[in-house]
């Protein structure tokens, strides 16, 4: 029977947890991996999928339900009359409003606000999963393929004690099993 080190990967790509969702989806992306650990320092803090992403940005609206420092209903100034002759009500707006003039693919484009990127906004850590799942080395690779069966993972761990040493995904027990290593 093999064992997980024998078919485990050692060049672990790990996430720290204060990178930002989008940044994580860029490094996973870039490795061309579905998940990763992820740490604070020399300790695994949990685990993120592309899938724990997928799910916060499927589930978390775009536009935020607050601002902060936004103005409440009622404490606005009173309008002014307009009179004919003086600037339009409308400009009043386009001395707030940066990219005036602009078109409007250019706005939506530029857009640095909130709703346009929440997964810059949060970080690794609100979306990981905390209960980590793990093997030792020493474990077959039978025995770690139940437990990644029986947790529904599609990775786990490989630690001794508190130490990572690898991560064995559900891709390297199949390419174990096509390259006839089980």
């Amino acid at each position: 029977m093999a064992t997980v080190k024998e078919i485990m990967t050692t060049d672990v790509v790990a996430l720290d947890v204060e990178l930002s969702l989008r940044e994580g989806l860029e490094v996973l992306r870039a490795e061309n991996v579905s998940g990763a650990p992820v740490v604070s320092g020399n300790s695994v803090a949990g685990v993120v999928s592309a899938t724990d992403i997928l799910e916060f940005a499927a589930t978390t609206p775009g536009v935020p339900t607050g601002r902060p420092g936004q103005t409440e209903w009622g404490e606005y100034d009173q309008a002014e009359v307009w009179e004919e002759g003086s600037d339009s009500p409308s400009s009043y707006f386009a001395d707030y409003w940066a990219d005036a003039g602009a078109q409007i693919t250019a706005r939506f484009e530029e857009s640095g606000s909130p709703e346009w990127d929440i997964l810059a906004d949060r970080s690794v850590s609100d979306v990981m999963t905390r209960r980590v799942v793990a093997v030792t080395p020493d474990a077959d690779v039978r025995d770690a393929a139940a437990v990644m069966i029986e947790a529904g993972v599609h990775r786990v761990l490989v630690m001794n004690g508190r130490e990572l040493l690898g991560i064995l995904s559900a891709t390297d027990v199949v390419r174990a099993v096509a390259e006839s290593k089980l």
